[in-house]
Formats: C-alpha cells, sequence, structure tokens
C-alpha cells in the first residue's frame, strides 16, 4: 500500500536572538514530519521581536510571498505561535495557508487521538485556541460547521448581537459540555487510581521529551516482568506516537510488584491549553511514588529537552515527587552503558544489562518499607506460606517439628499482618 504524498510545507522562524533558535526551527522540521508534512524550504529573518501586523517585516513578508509562489507551496508553518491578525495578514500577502506552532501541535494530537478521553482533550485544547481567536470570517465558517447560524442566516440583526458573539457563545458552550464529559472520564479514572492504591502497589511513572523512548522501555519491561497477556504500547520513531496513558504492573522474580505508567511526551513551548487539558492524563505522574525522567542521551539538544520537561512537570504541579533521569539510547553513542551515578543513569532500552540496572535501580528507590524477618507457621496454617511465596520474597525455607520455617522479605504492611509468626532472636 503506497504511503499518502506528504503535503509540502515552507516553515517560517524569527531569530531574536535567543539560544535554542536553531533547536526550535529543527524541532519544528520534526513537528511538520509528524504531521505528514514535508519542509521545502525555512526561511528566518533576525528581527529582535515580531512586528505586530505580518510577524516578519514587510520586505521579508514580500519575500516569503515570492517563495510561496516560486515553489508551488500552499502551507507555511511559523515557529511561534501568531495573533489572528497576524494569521490573516501573511494569508493575504502570501496566498497560503498560515498554521502558527500552536496549531500545528494540536493538528498533530488531533490526528493521533484514539481514547475517548484523548480525543475530549484535545477538542477541549481547540476550542480553547479557537476562543479568542474568533473574527468574522472564522466565525461564519464555525457557525457553517456548527449548525449554529440559523436558517435565515442572521440578516436580522435586530438582537444586537454580532456573529463574532453568537459564535464565541456556541464556543463556550462547547467548552462546557467537553468540560462535563472530562468530568466523568476523569471521575473514573480517579476510582482506577484508588483501586490501585488500596492494592497498596507502589506506581513509577516515565515522563519524558517525546520520542526520547518511553515506550521502548516501558515494552522491555512489561516484556519481561509484565503478565503474559499485557499488551505492548504503540512505538514508532516519531514525535507524539502515542498520546494516552498506559498502565501495567511488574512483577520481579522475587515477588516484588508495582505499577508502570507511560505518559504523553513533552515538547517545548506545549500549548497552554494542551498542558491543561491533559492534566488529568498526567495525574499518573504527580500521583507516582516515583519519576524516571527518560532523555534522549544520543540528541545534541538534551539539556533544553530535560529543562521543557521539569518546565512542565512545573506547570501541572508535579514538584514534589522523586526522580531519576535515565539517559536512553547510549547505543547511538560512544558512552559506555549501563552506568550509574547516583540517580543518573546511562543505558539502552535495547540492552538487557540496562534494564537490569533500571530494575534495580526502581527496586531501591520504591520498595524501601520491605523488611527480611523469620516466621514459623504451623502446619495448620497454609494459606499464609502459601501467601507469602506468592507475595513475598521468600529467601529459605525449612520445616521444624511445630510447622514451617521461613526467612521472608516482605512489605511492612503484611509483616505486621503476620507478626504473630515472627520468630524473636
Amino acid at each position: 500500500m503506497e504511503e499518502t504524498p506528504r503535503t509540502p510545507v515552507i516553515t517560517i522562524g524569527l531569530n531574536a536572538g535567543q539560544a535554542t533558535f536553531d533547536y526550535a526551527m529543527a524541532e519544528l522540521k520534526n513537528l511538520v514530519e509528524a504531521n505528514h508534512m514535508t519542509v521545502v524550504e525555512e526561511v528566518q529573518q533576525a528581527l529582535s521581536r515580531p512586528q505586530p501586523g505580518t510577524y516578519f517585516g514587510t520586505g521579508k513578508v514580500e519575500e516569503l510571498a515570492t517563495i510561496v509562489a516560486d515553489d508551488g507551496v500552499d502551507t507555511v508553518v511559523v515557529n511561534d505561535e501568531l495573533t489572528p491578525s497576524q494569521i490573516r495578514n501573511l494569508e493575504k500577502v502570501t496566498k497560503a495557508r498560515i498554521i502558527d506552532r500552536t496549531g500545528l501541535i494540536l493538528e498533530i494530537f488531533a490526528n493521533r487521538a484514539q481514547s475517548r478521553e484523548a480525543k475530549l482533550q484535545v477538542q477541549l485544547a481547540k476550542l480553547q485556541y479557537q476562543l479568542p481567536r474568533l473574527h468574522t470570517s472564522a466565525s461564519q465558517r464555525l457557525d457553517q460547521q456548527t449548525g449554529s447560524g440559523g436558517g435565515g442566516g442572521f440578516t436580522n440583526r435586530g438582537s444586537g448581537e454580532s456573529q463574532t458573539e453568537i459564535s464565541r457563545r456556541t464556543l463556550q458552550r462547547a467548552i462546557t459540555h467537553v468540560n462535563h464529559e472530562l468530568k466523568e472520564i476523569n471521575q473514573a479514572a480517579a476510582t482506577q487510581r484508588q483501586q490501585r492504591e488500596r492494592n497498596q502497589l507502589p506506581s513509577v511513572a516515565l515522563v519524558g521529551y517525546t520520542n526520547a523512548g518511553k515506550s521502548t522501555l516501558m515494552n522491555a519491561l512489561v516484556r519481561e516482568f509484565g503478565k503474559s497477556d499485557e499488551k505492548q504500547v504503540f512505538v514508532k520513531n516519531m514525535l507524539f506516537a502515542t498520546l494516552d496513558t498506559s498502565v501495567r504492573q511488574l512483577t520481579f522474580p522475587d515477588q516484588k510488584k508495582l505499577l508502570l505508567s507511560d505518559t504523553v511526551g513533552f515538547v517545548s513551548q506545549l500549548p497552554t491549553q494542551l498542558v491543561k487539558a491533559f492534566r488529568s492524563t498526567l495525574a499518573e505522574a504527580a500521583n507516582a511514588d516515583l519519576l524516571v525522567q527518560v532523555v534522549d542521551y544520543a540528541d545534541p539538544n538534551k539539556e533544553a529537552m530535560m529543562a521543557t520537561t521539569e518546565q512542565t512537570l512545573h506547570d501541572i504541579g508535579v514538584t514534589d515527587v522523586p526522580m531519576v533521569t535515565v539517559f536512553n539510547k547510549a547505543d547511538l553513542t560512544e558512552a559506555t552503558y549501563p552506568s550509574r551515578a547516583g540517580d543518573q543513569l546511562i543505558l539502552s532500552a535495547q540492552d538487557p544489562a540496562s534494564i537490569a540496572l533500571l530494575v534495580q535501580t526502581l527496586k531501591e528507590k520504591v520498595f524501601h518499607n520491605y523488611v527480611t524477618a523469620d516466621f514459623l507457621i504451623p502446619f495448620a496454617d497454609g494459606d499464609v506460606v502459601a501467601y507469602l511465596n506468592d507475595h513475598a520474597n521468600v529467601l529459605s525455607t525449612g520445616y521444624e517439628a511445630t510447622g514451617t520455617a521461613l526467612k521472608v522479605e516482605l512489605q511492612d504492611t503484611d509483616f505486621n499482618r503476620f507478626k504473630q509468626y515472627v520468630v524473636t532472636p
């Protein structure tokens, strides 16, 4: 089956002397590719600040219009978020569709959303993005899309309401409706989290930049320590391959268990609307016992990516959860791996020794409430022996005249539960 042809686009950006400009433009190209487009030309201008009406200066806008005509391209993607007037003016001069960075990311999310929750979150973000950008032509399009125009086309303005005001009310009603649906979904998700918490399983959340390898790392752990019927999470080498949070239970050979979640990836200048909309999805990170920040070790912009991740976590209120940093994709570098220095690991998700080091680190961080004790359990209480074999790390087993002798590493809650069988030295 042939791949659908990619839409050719021109990317443009304003260099105001920011240190991360080249990185942002490279990232924009990756976002364009993720939206099934391809960059045929890049246009930059050095300017201290955007022009209020046209983003670029007048001469550069005319140059852009010429490039658009010469390349036969009908779409221009801008590295910043534009005002409605900037978009209108650029479209008027270039005769091309103008997509700003926020609009591009919203398009990607809309195309990738699979679950009902993700689709609603993206819809909410798009509505919030559209609301302050309403103008006459946009409100006309909205009326056509929503059917809010009425049979008479509002030729009678006796009520004093403009078309834009009517469209704004339509958007606000839609936002209220989507928020209501999301609230119901969020309540169900919160109930699921409470049930998992009652099971007393610690939770670990993978966070980080999109395409850093979170899903690949999760799949490697699930293959080795997950249930046989656990589904692998979707993996593809592109930005925002998956938007839905996946939660899987891991059971290690010593019977220690935890819940591992793979959260939506971050990107620089992630639209505020999306951060707010995906707050509930990212609640897995907020409620985790440990965060694992996954970083693409082979990417020269990894420091900026880490700053983006930490800023996004701060924006959603995740500020006091312990974190370890995993520098992934070390197999694409000259680094020696796997290695660990404190709370930083260098590894490859494709390498079994790396996975073993990560598991060792996770255990150290989340299973600090385990104790080791000797038990003597009467033969009549064989169900206790069975429970400990299934839920604890039995280090040794022996048999005495009065019962089964076990040396066990177990959670402090289980220790207190079976304290009556503990053999005191």
